[in-house]
């Protein structure tokens, strides 16, 4: 782009802009309908901005030594934020994402387009019915990042949904989701009860002002077969801008209480953020 200048335009799901930084100098932000989607550096890819991008980012960092390579696949586009970040910081690595809204990865790729040999394959199609039809052990790392406005649709909350990202991933392999909720955390704990009946392991980030119900916010969803990082994640989250606590184990299992698994037929998309929680201008 020559010029920094806001790009607004119709998209298949909504209304997307793209705003220039004032305090960077290639640096974007990506909202659809007010509310914030992406922020992207073009010169400095590594450089997450949202919080929760930077939890997510703290996962990558400690799922396999640093700069394997890891086949990846992000479910939910936006502006390829996490894409561009493995790319950066694991070269090497190939990956997949699947995005609905084909007029916003045409947007996108006209004003930020991803640089030459980056690996990273784009695909406009429904997040679910994409990977129902992937091969078996296909990714070392799936992450969900997909809200239609500002709410996770019902159809990538459930058990089969869960199912399918479990045969997906390798043995060895990691989910990720970015989730939104608040007291009393109905939403949040059907998750967990969905993803412990299909996962070993499951690891829940968070800021502590969320877990107590003080706001609604977002929380980070880790899932696997093997054990985590766990000294190395919780070292990363803690020196933060802003902290974010690693609860694991008996402390997920007592936060999800007797909230069961979600079927298709019962499954609601999240809750709406109270008051534009997520909306800006």
């Amino acid at each position: 782009m020559n010029e920094a200048i806001p790009v607004s335009r119709t998209t298949d799901h909504g209304t997307a802009k793209l705003m220039p930084d004032v305090d960077r100098a290639r640096a974007w932000l990506l909202t659809v309908d007010g509310a914030p989607q992406s922020y992207v550096d073009l010169d400095e890819p590594a450089y997450l901005e949202f919080e929760y991008t930077r939890r997510l980012g703290h996962v990558l960092d400690t799922v396999a030594e640093a700069g394997r390579p890891l086949d990846v696949v992000h479910l939910g586009g936006g502006a390829l934020t996490l894409p561009r970040y493995v790319a950066a910081t694991r070269p090497g690595s190939r990956q997949d994402v699947v995005e609905a809204d084909r007029g916003l990865l045409e947007l996108v790729a006209e004003y930020l387009p991803l640089p030459e040999g980056s690996g990273i394959a784009v695909h406009a199609a429904d997040a679910r019915a994409w990977l129902e039809t992937a091969p078996d052990d296909h990714a070392d790392v799936l992450i969900a990042d997909v809200f239609g406005g500002s709410r996770v649709p019902a159809h990538l909350t459930t058990l089969a949904y869960a199912r399918e990202a479990e045969r997906v991933l390798r043995p060895d392999g990691v989910y990720l989701a970015n989730l939104a909720d608040a007291a009393p955390f109905g939403f949040l704990r059907s998750q967990l009860a969905t993803f412990a009946a299909v996962f070993e392991e499951l690891v829940l980030i968070a800021e502590p002002a969320v877990l107590r119900g003080r706001r609604f916010g977002n929380a980070v969803l880790v899932a696997a077969h093997r054990p985590f990082a766990i000294t190395a994640l919780a070292r990363r989250t803690a020196a933060d801008t802003f902290p974010a606590r690693v609860e694991r184990g008996a402390s997920v299992r007592e936060f999800t209480g007797p909230a069961r698994p979600v079927e298709d037929a019962d499954a609601v998309p999240s809750p709406e953020p109270p008051g534009g929680s997520f909306g800006i201008g």
